[in-house]
């Protein structure tokens, strides 16, 4: 007999060793080795993180799609990994290291170092994986990968290798996102942008406040954005028909200035024109180098004075500015923030925030400091090292994402690969269509070394590992007359036939013999962005560069499912890679899932402590309702509002599986081996059959279409409405009856749906159904299979009109009286008559067969028939027929008539206020996206609750 109540945190760890005994969710199974495929390569984790709820959401719906497939047949692969998360690891270990009062790296080296991550990596890189385990998981972690293993290695050197030698991975000098903490390049991704606003005011010529350096001096000390200083910069000589010796830029970040060579105009702007005609020069103040004024439709004449300063060195759009006017990049900080040598001797080696302040006065001094304001601007910051971000100019690997993305931007118009929903289509494009080159170096220790080696003059040999590299040298240096012979191509660095020039030598010699003598070759310190190994995520998993049977069955894959933040950093270049050295996109369908927020709409962060930990949440309530409540949510294109509420109600919904289940096991409903559902004769089981059948299609179609939260509706509307609240207790009076033709054909219906049931659920609720199925046995003797590798349900002609229109009917009868009871506040004990009034032989035959069923289930003390209601009356019409609930003496009719009216104006005042705030446009531009919803939720809510009133206040007679 199943234990009374249904304790999840015994169930799990138990049901795991299960399936892995049984190898359960192993690919390529002896079985299923003529079956057809179904394979889809998870997101992989970082090593250094442990399970969040965008993981649990994620891996959750990943895994209903890999077992509902694997429960249709299908030889399932769904591969498993964890990526090396290059600046993360790196900076656990420092920190590791740093607390064990170890050394810090650079002073032990590259190569103790990496032996240190390599150390920490067995030891605690498997934390997220368990964790993951213990949500249910399905994955064949016989295949577990890592993106710093042996072969994905290989397949990373060939990658780059490659590409390299097609021209289409080149060294250039660009800007980039630099750390200065760090001392590394980052991607987009792993940048934060938070709002910042100051709060010093200073305007020039206000001879009762002049310039404090002081006071800004202490605000800035407390955050050194959130201020916008306007600077005047003197024309080099007047210009005719312009009225000012000088030109006001803004900035926000001061200390550029020394890198300027431009100042920007609209060329439509009329207040500059005479100094566009003029071909005006500014003389930079406190650097005294004169720049151009150019005219540039990246000055907007609408924002501020209309111009603006261009450091081509130190801003991205800047960048781009510069190389339309042939603007010198002029560097002016170092890799640590500083102030460097090509700025002015004064300012040379000072923090930039102080030389921020420093300029500032300085400018002040002049008299060319005009005003400074409070701005809201966003700023970057590191995501790790939580310092702010620094475009930096310097010399970059780079991949030449433009070519590659051809092939994948035609693979989505072509609809060999599709998003879901469709609409992420358009951020996809939009993205790739204005693509820039990638940088894939980083400067760092922990990752995949560039293959790049490095002569005594700059010369560049890529190669697949340190002897290719020596042949290409020694062939290069007995071809030279010289060392360091360049070649032509685009960008500082271009390669040419295998070597290209390098910016700078590196240390760590390696020694190559040539015909010349010795030649001393170094290697490329920098490590391949992560991204770069994770792109080849699809195919490398699966053993490429070797022709493995793997890649063969399994590539392309079925489907990805990721989230919308990483379509540009992931799925684009998977899709890049895969066109490239796979000739086929990497997966056939995109689904792209929403984010997973607080129960306000807020997005979860530690610094809001709204965070909920999905392992916190396991141990109180289970995976199965963790996982549940996630699938049931997950509409698409709508965020996820999770609340513990939720979870809590689906915990109950899995107590009552659990409590059906054992009422079958009580009441001997044991699954017959020759049970057929198309033969049931009772109205009951015919109709019951027939509502397993719309449910499995229902389950089906939706999880077929990536409609989770619709199969899980689906589903769990079925075993909670129709299964446990109707079926079990329309039921009973059979089961408690002497007709052992009925019982018995009952009892193995009941036994038939519970199977289904468990068959409908174990995607969405894998360790109860698998506990419960294996619990519930035919006659005492093991099942065939596990509960993971049996076949999906599909039923067929099992729906039966008449028996839906005859329970149907005792449905609403049932329904309708107990909401009159419930609108009407009649008393939960008290028994009323229910009198039938126009009933035709039908509806009397029906009410003498369910009699006691319905007046049990709705609490009735009879049921008659008479020809009209009696006065004081509740009316349910149900088709044709009236039914009367006479309520003159168990409630007060003329005060419920008064508290339904009152209850009714009061909702809709409620509902006219919100749609009040709703109408107001100004609320909704300026309400967080969690106000705006709720007040949507609460007009709904008004609208269905006015009806339900209405109802009830038409129902009383007279």
């Amino acid at each position: 007999m199943l234990e009374k109540t249904y304790q999840p945190a015994e169930i799990e760890p138990r049901i795991h060793q299960e399936w892995e005994k049984a190898e359960a969710f192993k690919a390529g199974r002896a079985d299923r080795k003529d079956a057809e495929t179904y394979a889809i390569v998870i997101p992989p984790p970082n090593v250094t993180g442990s399970l969040h709820m965008g993981h649990a959401l994620n891996n959750t719906l990943q895994d209903v799609l890999c077992r509902f497939e694997r429960m249709r047949g299908k030889d399932v692969l769904w591969q498993p990994g964890t990526d090396h998360a290059g600046i993360a690891t790196q900076m656990v270990v420092e920190r590791k290291l740093a607390s064990e009062n170890k050394t810090d790296r650079r002073t032990m080296g590259r190569e103790a170092f990496v032996r240190e991550v390599w150390k920490w990596k067995e030891e605690s890189g498997g934390t997220i994986v368990n964790q993951l385990k213990r949500l249910g998981a399905s994955c064949d972690w016989s295949r577990e990968r890592f993106t710093m293993d042996e072969g994905l290695s290989k397949a990373v050197v060939k990658v780059f290798v490659e590409l390299h030698r097609a021209g289409l991975i080149y060294k250039d000098k660009r800007l980039v996102n630099w750390d200065p903490k760090f001392q590394t390049a980052i991607s987009d991704l792993e940048v934060l942008q938070p709002e910042k606003r100051g709060s010093f005011t200073w305007v020039s010529g206000d001879a009762e406040k002049p310039f404090d350096a002081d006071a800004l001096a202490k605000v800035l000390a407390k955050d050194p954005s959130g201020h916008m200083y306007h600077f005047r910069y003197p024309l080099t000589q007047a210009a005719p028909g312009y009225d000012k010796g000088y030109i006001v830029v803004a900035t926000t970040r001061p200390e550029t200035m020394l890198g300027d060579s431009g100042v920007a105009v609209h060329p439509e702007d009329a207040r500059y024109a005479a100094l566009l005609a003029a071909k005006a020069t500014v003389t930079l103040p406190l650097v005294g180098r004169v720049i151009a004024i150019v005219a540039d439709e990246y000055s907007d004449p609408e924002k501020g004075t209309g111009a603006v300063k261009i450091t081509p060195a130190h801003d991205f759009n800047d960048f781009e500015v510069g190389k339309r006017h042939d603007l010198e990049k002029i560097n002016v900080l170092d890799a640590f923030g500083k102030i460097n040598e090509n700025a002015p001797a004064a300012y040379q080696g000072m923090d930039r925030f102080e030389a921020r302040r420093r300029i500032v006065a300085d400018f002040d001094a002049l008299g060319l400091l005009e005003k400074i304001e409070p701005t809201t601007h966003t700023v970057p910051h590191g995501d790790r090292s939580g310092v702010v971000i620094e475009p930096w100019l310097t010399d970059q690997w780079y991949v030449d994402a433009e070519t590659l993305a051809k092939p994948a931007i035609a693979a989505i118009e072509s609809g060999k690969t599709q998003f879901v929903p469709k609409n992420w289509e358009k951020t996809y494009f939009e993205w790739m269509r204005n693509i820039q080159p990638w940088c894939i170096s980083r400067q760092l220790w922990w990752g995949h070394q560039i293959p790049a080696w490095y002569g005594p003059d700059g010369e560049i040999f890529v190669a697949h590992d340190e002897d290719e590299a020596q042949a290409l040298a020694a062939k290069h240096y007995a071809a030279s007359p010289s060392p360091g012979e360049r070649g032509d191509g685009r960008g500082e660095g271009q390669v040419q036939g295998g070597a290209a020039q390098a910016s700078a030598p590196h240390p760590n010699p390696l020694p190559v013999r040539t015909g010349r003598g010795d030649v001393a070759l170094t290697r490329d310190e920098d490590v391949l962005d992560t991204w770069f190994s994770s792109a080849l995520w699809p195919f490398s998993t699966m053993g490429w560069p070797d022709k493995t049977p793997e890649l063969t069955r399994y590539y392309p894959t079925s489907v990805l499912v990721t989230g919308f933040d990483i379509i540009f950093f992931w799925v684009a270049r998977m899709m890049m890679m895969g066109m490239h050295f796979m000739k086929d996109v990497p997966f056939h369908d995109i689904y792209i899932h929403a984010l997973v927020r607080d129960e306000k709409g807020q997005k979860m962060s530690k610094s809001k402590g709204n965070v909920m930990d999905p392992l916190e949440i396991v141990d109180k309530y289970g995976a199965d309702a963790l996982r549940f409540t996630l699938a049931a949510m997950a509409a698409q294109g709508r965020d996820i509002k999770l609340a513990p509420q939720r979870v809590e109600g689906y915990r109950n919904f899995a107590t009552k599986l659990w409590n059906a289940s054992r009422f079958a096991e009580m009441n001997e409903c044991v699954r017959q081996r020759d049970f057929d559902p198309s033969k049931v004769t009772a109205t009951l089981n015919r109709w019951i059959v027939g509502e397993t059948e719309r449910a499995v299609a229902a389950v089906t179609a939706g999880l077929e279409a990536y409609r989770f939260n619709d199969a899980a509706g689906a589903a769990y509307e079925f075993v909670w409405g129709d299964f446990c609240d109707w079926y079990l207790e329309l039921i009973k009076p059979i089961l408690a009856g002497d007709d052992e033709q009925s019982k018995q054909e009952t009892r193995a219906c009941v036994a038939w749906v519970l199977d289904q049931i468990l068959k409908l659920l174990h995607p969405f609720m894998p360790f109860i159904t698998e506990e419960l199925w294996a619990h519930m046995v035919e006659h005492g003797v093991k099942r065939e299979s596990i509960l993971a590798l049996s076949q999906w349900p599909v039923p067929k002609g099992l729906q039966s009109a008449a028996a839906d229109d005859e329970i149907g009917w005792v449905q609403r009868v049932i329904s309708d009286v107990r909401s009159v009871r419930t609108e009407m506040n009649v008393p939960a004990g008290a028994k009323i008559p229910l009198i039938v009034t126009g009933a035709t032989p039908v509806v009397r035959e029906r009410t003498r067969e369910h009699e006691d069923t319905i007046s049990r289930l709705a609490r009735l003390e009879s049921i008659t028939f008479a020809e009209q209601a009696p006065k004081g009356s509740a009316l349910i019409v149900i088709g044709d027929v009236t039914m009367a609930l006479p309520l003159e003496g168990v409630i007060d009719m003329t005060a419920e008539r008064k508290r339904l009216s009152k209850e009714i104006d009061k909702t809709e005042a409620d509902k006219t206020k919100c749609e009040a705030w709703l109408g107001n446009e100004a609320n909704l531009a300026k309400s967080p996206e969690h106000v705006v919803a709720l007040n949507r939720d609460r007009v709904s809510e008004a609208t269905e609750r006015i009806a339900k009133l209405k109802a009830a206040l038409k129902r009383i007679e007279g």
